[in-house]
């Protein structure tokens, strides 16, 4: 299966949060905000403590427009990204600390309320964003334990001395910085398991389609097998009957000739191969198998080029050129790389308006097919799905159900390749089969 390319961070940085990311910041901050209001009440009503309501009661106030601001983009549709998110536990770090300098500094008990932006930040956001947060609440400790307004006694206070201070700062700084990498650690953990999860159920997911398909596959050659065997008795008693020099006598032999190569193909979906039954007389260069897999699907009116660009440079095949290099890796044609292969060619083959080219490289490190047309290209509404099942630039026209390259690509990823599909800068598609050489040769 090919290599999943991104991660859950990666994707969150480009895309944002997600709806109940978004939600879940907000919340938090509304609790945190509705906390610290409960607290300022409770210590200057309940506690006597004489707080400077009028700054402290603005500094929340602050914090629940920002909020609210916060909750009204959301509720517009629009996603927050990572970084708006990053910069919300900022303000946030920065609002606590500007609340704690009028309320004593490190000397308030809740001074290691600054830890839990930064543990928010390591579950959700990036190592990079953790590490700036962490920065910033270790900096406003900092300056909380020199400056900060004295916390406010009802009678005669408790001055608290230096070194106590100073332990409450290094408990800070060093919960800050074990909470957030630990958090981070767990977080990514967790999120590699998660892509590793949701990857294997989509390799599931496509061996159940392929699978299914199999299954109507089977169906369909017992089910045509009838009819087609009709109608080639049919066009061989036209054959029969029509004169020689007839205008009709060439369409009923390509008639003839499609009925036998349907036959064929159908006789291919019935079969059970069997790897055994292949022997070592399957062996042969990678090349050549790609000129195997490619030859059915050749048509007169379309030019079929076959190059092979070993480490020596470029040698076209199709003038009996570089046959003899012994560098290429030996492959066997399974029928899985049979069939691949075979697909991809035959869909240049359909959209090419002259010409295809099929680049066979390979080096000591990997082993690759390009196969390229001049024909329209890829639809780029489509491209980025191309591989899943009933995508096709030309589904529902002329009988297409978007299902070759979906089984092209799954058959040939069964064998360790990694496909691509892009269009030529020049016009028509291309397509970029890729394998490890160890891999191929060891299958």
């Amino acid at each position: 299966m090919a290599e999943q390319r991104n991660s859950a961070g990666d994707f969150a940085d480009r895309f944002g949060l997600g709806p109940a990311g978004a939600r879940t910041l907000t919340t938090i901050r509304w609790v945190a905000l509705m906390g610290q209001l409960i607290s300022l009440l409770v210590v200057h009503y309940g506690l006597g403590f004489p707080l400077p309501l009028e700054i402290t009661l603005g500094i929340v106030a602050a914090g629940a427009l920002y909020n609210l601001a916060i909750e009204g983009v959301r509720q517009a549709g629009r996603a927050q990204t990572t970084r708006a998110a990053a910069f919300g536990l900022a303000f946030d770090i920065a609002q606590l600390g500007y609340l704690l300098y009028w309320t004593g500094g490190l000397e308030n008990p809740f001074a290691l309320m600054l830890i839990a932006p930064v543990t928010v930040s390591a579950t959700i956001l990036s190592g990079a964003a953790t590490v700036w947060l962490s920065f910033l609440a270790l900096v406003s400790a900092s300056v909380l334990a020199v400056v900060h307004q004295p916390l406010p006694w009802p009678r005669e206070g408790l001055e608290l001395p230096n070194v106590y201070v100073f332990g409450l700062w290094m408990a800070i700084v060093i919960t800050t910085l074990f909470i957030a990498g630990y958090t981070y650690r767990v977080s990514r953990d967790a999120r590699r398991m998660s892509d590793a999860l949701g990857a294997t159920r989509l390799a599931l997911s496509r061996e159940q389609q392929l699978s299914a398909l199999g299954g109507l596959a089977a169906a369909a050659a017992h089910e045509l097998g009838t009819p087609l065997s009709t109608i080639a008795v049919v066009a061989r008693e036209l054959r029969k009957d029509l004169p020689e020099g007839s205008e009709w006598v060439e369409d009923v032999d390509l008639l003839l000739s499609e009925t036998a190569r349907c036959r064929d193909i159908l006789t291919q979906l019935s079969r059970q191969p069997d790897q055994e039954t292949m022997g070592p007389f399957k062996s042969m260069p990678f090349s050549a198998m790609v000129e195997a897999a490619a030859a059915p699907h050749q048509r007169d009116e379309i030019v079929v080029i076959i190059e092979q660009h070993g480490p020596d440079g470029a040698l076209d095949l199709a003038a009996g050129e570089g046959t003899a290099l012994t560098d290429q890796p030996r492959v066997v044609l399974t029928p899985e790389m049979n069939q691949g292969i075979g697909t991809l060619v035959q869909n240049a083959v359909q959209f090419a308006s002259e010409t295809v080219e099929i680049t066979v490289y390979w080096d000591e490190a990997t082993a690759s097919v390009i196969i390229e047309d001049d024909g329209p290209g890829f639809a780029s509404l489509v491209l980025d799905r191309l591989g899943e099942p009933y995508v096709s630039s030309r589904a529902g026209k002329d009988g297409h159900m978007g299902l070759g390259i979906f089984i092209a690509k799954t058959l040939l990823e069964r064998g360790g390749a990694s496909l691509s599909f892009s269009n030529r800068a020049e016009g028509g598609a291309r397509v970029t089969v890729q394998w490890r050489r160890s891999d191929l040769e060891a299958a």
